[in-house]
């Protein structure tokens, strides 16, 4: 049953700025939303980013501002991930159990995977292992049962197949004096 828990790393602030890790996985998350509403109900996606970049973003809530989500990286995987939705949606299809479907798992899970498979096909400059954290914490937002480790599973499965030598690549430990 989701949950509506702010992730970790979005945090409160009374002046509403932030890191820009903290920028960034409030942008994700936002997106996310985005795409649920987009999937949901079917709005337009120009329309929902006018929408979460005019009144979303940056939100305050009992008075604490909450830090504002980099507007560039969420307009960038939702357009991303429903422009190439039909190829995105195959990959996942592909990357998913033989017993499951895209189709067949509840919207908000199906909005995460889209953003994070997005991502994975779009951002080689961001190593798979950070965007499958980011999606996974962001799945612990919304999520309190096994649903993290379902997207851990699929998003691993994915980043295997579009980003082997990202993936496959092990990167040797500073502490080991190796740089």
């Amino acid at each position: 049953m989701p949950h509506s828990d702010i992730p970790a790393g979005v945090g409160r602030g009374r002046s509403g700025s932030g890191s820009a890790i903290a920028r960034r996985r409030a942008a994700r998350l936002a997106a996310v939303q985005a795409l649920y509403q987009i999937d949901l109900a079917g709005a337009r996606v120009e329309t929902v980013l006018s929408e979460f970049l005019n009144l979303r973003l940056g939100w305050e809530v009992d008075g604490d501002r909450f830090v504002p989500a980099d507007p560039q990286l969420f307009a960038a995987i939702v357009r991303g991930a429903a422009t190439r939705q039909t190829d995105v949606d195959a990959m996942l299809d592909q990357a998913l159990a033989e017993r499951s479907r895209l189709s067949r798992i509840e919207p908000l899970l199906r909005s995460i995977l889209r953003a994070g498979a997005f991502e994975l096909l779009a951002h080689h400059d961001i190593e798979p292992r950070i965007l499958l954290n980011e999606y996974i914490d962001v799945t612990h937002a919304f999520y309190a049962g096994r649903e993290p480790a379902v997207v851990n599973g699929v998003l691993d499965r994915l980043a295997h197949v579009l980003r082997p030598d990202d993936v496959n690549t092990v990167r040797p430990d500073p502490a080991d004096g190796f740089a």
